[in-house]
């Protein structure tokens, strides 16, 4: 068994003492064809799996850890390989993951921002702007590395960047940690396939209170997916259960409350949603009491989850305010790092600062005379990208570096981009619709460079720690960026097609609350009222000692959402305690099977996509010599559902789909209690 990655006991002002794996007087082979193809293929895969769950849960989780276990286990099969292979194939792979969270946040906005946004919605806009982003995030991150990941390599953990080290130290341990990953995705790509392709089962148990009762409306659903599950053990059943809370606060507590008052009210209460406009039944406007749960929640409780969020976001930055000035601070002063004597060291060659200066100057540019693109012509906001961009990624870097990559607050940092843009816009007299699309491709871009920026610095900590050379991530992590952003902008724009951003299916909660952001400031109709009750259920948790970003964002989700990833939560909370030991460690067994189950679902969710929208017709560019066996295959499928209808139908699918997610709950948790090193 190989040795653990090294520790270093070295400080800020004493970097030197650390030595990593492979020494810099060795150059073992690392940026190979191999390598490039086969992180460009992990790329491609799990950014197509966090666009599927950024739109359907809001959220996404660090894959880097995975990408590293199955890395090792590839290219074992295809003839072995080095250590610095491996974590070139992660640190390419991880960049389409990074890349694919900023893209779903943001850009489906564009949609909501009528009349000119969905203009903008198409495939070469998305994956320009999500292009723009990830060059952005790499090349912003070059100069930051000898000051976050060099000289404070005592001082900032990076936790996921650190355990990818470990895995890919422990190489030959690979095949044991492969088999939980490759376990995990098998069973959530099955379940997937029988519940939604095959239709064995129903896909969620939903249950509403009856509108006469003493406590109407009150909803609780549960969307029984593996992905889910998954999410919920990943991120620990304290945050998995504060985003319960926030379910339970909109559905259970907020939706019976207007329910009660609406039954009073006789004329159509403000705002009204555009939806709801007019009642066909009446032929006015809908009044509360006309109203079903889903709608009270997307006409009202969706506004005060979004002043939640706004606040949660805000005060979680604030809460980061002296580490923005001191990174920032730092990231000017080492602007010009890079060169000198060390600079001739493998382990210290980054790309050289005149790339990334002239790099940055282009992409400003090339972003302001772009044509058909929302910046067309608009230099002030090109230069808003750079400026912003450099501020979150440092931040990002540094929060990434203390807690995470999976706990950054990325959305935090998207929500002060809008503001600050918005607010400019607005003292410059900007405020008409066609405005919106470039508030909207600023947060996106800033985004985007955020995400990739802090998952950026936790690659270049594990090649650090193993020992890579910098220059060799860095343009690994352009080419994540170029090839991944092609198959996000293609899964973003089909899954649109299928089942419509904003529905049921896909509700891209995230890109809804930037465009109701965007739209509020530009246009001055936001609703306040609703929105202000928001920030101070923020500001009240607050003072009572109870960080509010994962409350805020779980009352803004649907309960259908958090329920699930609350039952993940609690199989994590189980295992810990039947074993007597936290397992925070990213390499853990339960970990690694639940990112199994999170890539198993999406994936089957996209396949899902494909075969509804392949049976509505022929898509233009498929020929109809291809398309012809492949719809009769399709209609083939048995439904097996209908085969067996007390597994679907009635009080017996519930009961049926419920003892299959608790024995989906039961396999991770006996999986999550096994041994992998």
């Amino acid at each position: 068994m190989a040795s653990s990655a090294p520790r270093s006991t070295a400080t800020a002002e004493q970097p030197r003492t650390f030595q990593p794996y492979v020494p810099p007087t060795q150059s073992p082979a690392e940026f190979t064809i191999k390598a490039i193809v086969i992180g460009s293929l992990f790329g491609l895969l799990f950014g197509a799996s966090t666009v599927y769950l950024g739109l359907r849960a809001g959220l996404t989780v660090s894959a880097s850890i995975p990408i590293a276990v199955l890395a090792i286990s590839v290219l074992k099969r295809l003839g072995g390989s080095t250590i610095l292979e491996n974590n070139i194939v992660q640190t390419i792979g991880s960049a389409g993951e990074s890349i694919a969270g900023g893209v779903v946040f943001t850009i489906p906005a564009l949609i909501f921002l009528t009349p000119f946004g969905p203009s903008y919605f198409s495939y070469s806009r998305i994956a320009i702007l999500a292009f723009a982003g990830g060059i952005l995030g790499t090349l912003m991150m070059v100069p930051l590395r000898r000051a976050l990941i060099v000289k404070e390599h005592g001082v900032l953990p990076y936790p996921e960047g650190t355990a990818c080290a470990d895995v890919l130290v422990a190489g030959e341990r690979g095949g044991k940690l492969a088999t939980m990953v490759f376990g995990g995705l098998g069973i959530g790509a099955l379940w997937k396939s029988l519940s939604w392709i095959f239709a064995l089962f129903v896909t969620e148990l939903d249950y509403s209170t009856p509108r006469g009762g003493q406590f109407p409306n009150a909803t609780l659903n549960i969307d029984i997916s593996p992905e889910y599950m998954g999410v919920g053990y990943v991120i620990g059943p304290r945050i998995a259960g504060i985003m319960f809370a926030g379910g339970v606060l909109s559905w259970l507590m907020l939706l019976p409350l207007l329910t009660i008052f609406g039954n009073y009210i006789s004329v159509p209460f403000p705002p009204i949603h555009p939806n709801y406009a007019l009642n066909p039944a009446t032929g006015m406007p809908f009044l509360i009491k006309e109203m079903g749960p889903g709608q009270i929640w997307s006409a009202y409780i969706r506004y005060i989850g979004a002043g939640a969020v706004l606040a949660a976001g805000l005060i979680t930055l604030g809460r980061t305010l002296p580490t923005i000035i001191s990174s920032a601070r730092e990231g000017l002063k080492d602007f010009g790092a890079g060169t000198g004597a060390a600079a001739r060291l493998r382990t210290e060659r980054d790309i050289p600062m005149i790339f990334v200066l002239v790099g940055s100057l282009l992409l400003a540019v090339f972003l302001a005379l772009a044509p058909n693109m929302p910046l067309q012509g608009n230099f002030l906001a090109a230069g808003l990208i750079i400026v912003f961009g450099f501020l979150f990624v440092t931040v990002s870097s540094r929060i990434t570096g203390l807690i995470g990559t999976s706990s950054n607050p990325i959305s935090g940092m998207t929500i002060a981009t809008l503001i600050l843009t918005c607010l400019l816009f607005v003292a410059l007299g900007w405020t008409g619709d066609i405005y919106g699309p470039i508030a909207l491709s600023v947060g996106a871009i800033v985004c985007i460079a955020a995400a990739n920026g802090g998952g950026t610095s936790q690659d270049l900590k594990t090649g650090y720690i193993v020992g890579a050379t910098p220059i060799y991530q860095q343009l690994g992590l352009i080419i994540g960026a170029v090839t991944s952003a092609l198959v996000i902008g293609w899964t973003t724009l089909y899954l649109h097609q299928v089942f419509g951003i904003g529905s049921k299916d896909i509700a891209a909660p995230q890109a809804t609350l930037m465009a109701t952001i965007i739209k509020g400031l530009l246009s001055h109709n936001l609703p306040w009222g609703l929105v202000l009750v928001g920030v101070f259920i923020s500001v009240a948790l607050e003072i009572c000692g109870i960080k509010s970003l994962p409350l805020a964002v779980g009352s803004y989700l649907p309960i259908a959402t958090t329920a699930p990833i609350f039952v993940g939560g609690l199989v994590r909370g189980f295992v810990e305690r039947k074993t007597g030991t936290s397992q925070e460690s990213d390499v853990s067994a339960g970990t690694l099977f639940s990112s199994g189950l999170i890539a198993g679902g999406s994936l089957c969710g996209i396949l899902y996509a494909i075969i509804v929208g392949l049976s509505t017709g022929k898509p233009g560019w498929m020929p109809a010599a291809l398309y012809t066996p492949i719809s009769a295959v399709l209609k083939a499928l048995p439904k097996a559902g209908d085969l067996l209808p007390f597994l679907h139908n009635g009080v017996s699918g519930y009961i049926a789909g419920a003892v299959l997610f608790a024995a989906l709950a039961m396999i991770l948790a006996r999986q999550a209690q096994k041994k992998v090193v």
